[in-house]
């Protein structure tokens, strides 16, 4: 930064120049990180909807409610139900890891079902155990395997909130 030092009079000098490189130097920086960060935010995302139930006990239930999809991970097996139904799907554990393929053809049956066939929400919900804890990758997979299936409004609920919940 620079500044004239005085103009021969007795007065003070107020003529200040700015040494401006600096300051563009550091918003081209950032201009740049902003453009990346923004690019990358938008393909490594996961859109997730709060669903499930409200705490609120005194709301009235519909009795025309919609079916609603429910997933529940677990450690060791995934639940597939849907409300009103008392109906659950099992899909134990294959090896070391959960049996994808036959999640895959599961949640498949049901878009592919006339309950589902115009709809696209589904809630999932992951529940540890003493047996064990579901792995973050369990619950991205699951989520993926759903929006491939065509369920885009894919939301996570709590355990306690699935409006399909298996007895355990």
């Amino acid at each position: 930064m620079g500044a004239a030092l005085g103009t021969g009079d007795g007065k003070k000098s107020v003529n200040v120049e700015l040494n401006l490189v600096p300051f563009i130097d550091l918003m081209s920086c950032l201009t740049a990180f902003l453009l990346a960060t923004a690019v990358w935010s938008k393909f490594a995302q996961i859109n997730i909807q709060p669903k499930g139930k409200s705490r609120d006990t005194s709301a009235v239930v519909d009795p025309d409610e919609k079916l609603v999809l429910s997933v529940l991970i677990q450690s060791d097996k995934i639940y597939v139900g849907v409300s009103r139904i008392d109906q659950f799907q099992e899909i134990p554990k294959k090896g070391d890891s959960h049996d994808w393929e036959k999640f895959t053809t599961t949640i498949a049956d049901h878009k592919k079902s006339s309950n589902f066939a115009d709809r696209t929400d589904l809630e999932i919900a992951a529940e540890s155990s003493a047996t064990g804890i579901v792995k973050y990758d369990d619950v991205v997979r699951a989520m993926d395997i759903a929006v491939q299936a065509g369920f885009l409004d894919v939301g996570l609920s709590d355990p306690a909130g699935l409006a399909a919940r298996p007895q355990l």
